[in-house]
């Protein structure tokens, strides 16, 4: 027990000091410091790093931009496309819109041949 009273004795003369109470804003100033100065530097990395994704993604957005542009030109160039140009309007999605109350059939050439049907909304 008296171990306990001299312990709490020690406690009220540290949180009375002005110089421990100092020494405890400083450590922990500087540890937050410390904290902050290690988030900037990560925030700083991962700036650079999505600068150089932005440059990579526009970099493939073009280079797929080309290629698409390619196969358009090679589809309506020849006699006998490879991929006629209705099939690669219908893989990039540029299809002209349904109208409404119309039902249009999309086929696809391949081992066993499928037949997708769409079909206008009703409620359109």
């Amino acid at each position: 027990m008296e171990w306990a009273t001299k312990a709490m004795n020690a406690v009220n003369k540290a949180s009375n000091n002005n110089t421990v109470i100092n020494v405890f804003l400083v450590g922990s100033f500087a540890a937050l410091s410390i904290r902050s100065l290690n988030q900037q530097r990560d925030i700083e990395t991962l700036e650079a790093e999505k600068d150089s994704l932005v440059k990579a993604n526009k970099s493939m957005k073009k280079t797929i931009w080309d290629w698409k542009q390619q196969l358009y030109a090679e589809a309506t160039s020849s006699d006998k496309p490879l991929v006629p140009l209705s099939k690669l309007k219908a893989i990039y999605g540029e299809l002209p819109s349904i109208p409404p109350g119309e039902a249009h059939i999309l086929q696809c050439q391949g081992p066993g041949e499928v037949h997708i049907l769409h079909l206008a909304e009703p409620w359109a």
